[in-house]
């Protein structure tokens, strides 16, 4: 009886090129430096926090090799956008470089902000490649629980 498995295409692809790298290390002993130093120039999406800290609405962005000073932060009623690039550090001409993934380009990101918060005192600094953003919130702003009441047979149950 034949092995039925499912077609995994990108498993295959990944054999693939295991195997040419396999190739490449047995001809020439390593990998070829031109090979990998490609720049992975495309759209790319920083990770975001947002939390609720002492009556403030705080976002973090994750944005590291991103000059701050080319970050920028706009709020348009209740949606704030962060954006920006992130350019290359990587001369064509440097040596060394195996491997070169670090996913290059521009980013946007839009949160829909909370009722409640004060959109007029937005305040942001940056520190060790996240952009923290804050601005002051009320009380309704704060997530509240909803109780799920159960019905059984017709009948309300606690």
């Amino acid at each position: 009886m034949a092995d039925l498995r499912k077609w995994e295409p990108m498993r295959e692809l990944s054999t693939v090129q295991k195997e040419m790298d396999d190739m490449f290390r047995r001809v020439f002993g390593l990998l070829p430096t031109g090979l990998f130093r490609r720049e992975l120039r495309s759209e790319w999406y920083p990770s975001i926090d947002t939390f609720m800290r002492e009556n403030q609405l705080v976002v973090r962005a994750d944005i590291p090799g991103v000059d701050p000073r080319n970050v920028d932060i706009s709020v348009t009623g209740n949606v704030l956008t962060v954006k920006g690039e992130r350019k290359s550090d990587v001369e064509e001409k440097k040596e060394g470089y195996l491997f070169h993934e670090t996913t290059l380009g521009t980013f946007e990101r839009s949160i829909t902000l909370p009722e409640g918060v004060d959109t007029a005192k937005v305040h942001a600094s940056y520190k060790n490649g996240v952009i923290e953003i804050t601005m002051p919130a009320k009380a309704e702003a704060l997530p509240r629980k909803v109780k799920v009441e159960l019905e059984e047979g017709g009948k309300k149950a606690a």
